[in-house]
């Protein structure tokens, strides 16, 4: 298993270089942002290590700059500020762990194995079919930079469109799960959520993306075609 570190404290990244390389990983180590981008995009790594504070790029542009290069590796970020708010900005834009500095070893390489055990695939942090934009992390959505005004569970059914464009989706696999177990409400609620849904994101738009699939469900298209 290959290992990339992003470290700018010396002692820190020989302790996890030699902790790691005990354990029977290939370790790389980078110190700055920008070495960390250029590396993870020429070399194909298991897990990468991510600093917070990283001279140039800081470990949330490094992060969102190998996502959207399409470079899938979990990230573990590392942190000596355990604010939340950081936290919760390093999952968005695409990390897979955090841990804050101080930090035991054990649990770091236990973090690091499990992250291999889930292995590299594709997980964009924003989705992007066909014309449509969703970020589900700060809860916008557009068309061709078009914003959409969405209510909060017609934002919860397009992001399960998006998630599986091009699939049929059955009306009972869109109530569970963009509704709960413990809904109550009319057995038509996925046609007029649809309808307006459809209202918002095609018409407008004169495009039809979001087609009914005649005794099966709905699907979302992966492109829009004139409607």
């Amino acid at each position: 298993m290959r290992v990339l570190v992003v470290e700018d404290e010396t002692r820190t990244a020989a302790l996890l270089r030699r902790g790691l390389a005990e354990e029977g990983f290939a370790v790389d180590i980078v110190a700055d942002g920008t070495d960390a981008v250029w590396q993870a995009g020429e070399v194909t790594y298991d897990v990468i290590i991510l600093d917070l504070m990283l001279p140039g790029l800081d470990g949330f542009e490094v992060c969102k700059r190998l996502r959207a290069a399409g470079r899938w590796a979990p990230v573990l970020m590392l942190s000596a500020r355990g604010d939340v708010t950081d936290r919760v900005r390093g999952l968005n834009v695409g990390a897979d762990d955090y841990l804050p500095k101080p930090f035991s070893f054990d649990e770091l390489s236990a973090r690091v194995r499990a992250l291999i055990r889930r292995g590299s695939h594709e997980r964009p942090v924003v989705l992007d079919v066909g014309g449509l934009r969703l970020d589900p992390a700060g809860r916008a959505a557009s068309r061709d930079g078009v914003g959409l005004d969405l209510s909060p569970k017609e934002f919860a059914l397009l992001e399960y469109l998006m998630r599986h464009a091009g699939e049929v989706l059955s009306r009972t696999a869109i109530l569970e799960h963009v509704w709960d177990f413990a809904y109550d409400g009319t057995s038509n609620v996925v046609d007029q959520y649809i309808a307006y849904l459809r209202r918002k994101i095609d018409k407008p738009f004169r495009v039809s993306q979001l087609e009914t699939v005649r005794g099966a469900g709905y699907r979302l298209r992966t492109s829009a075609q004139p409607d």
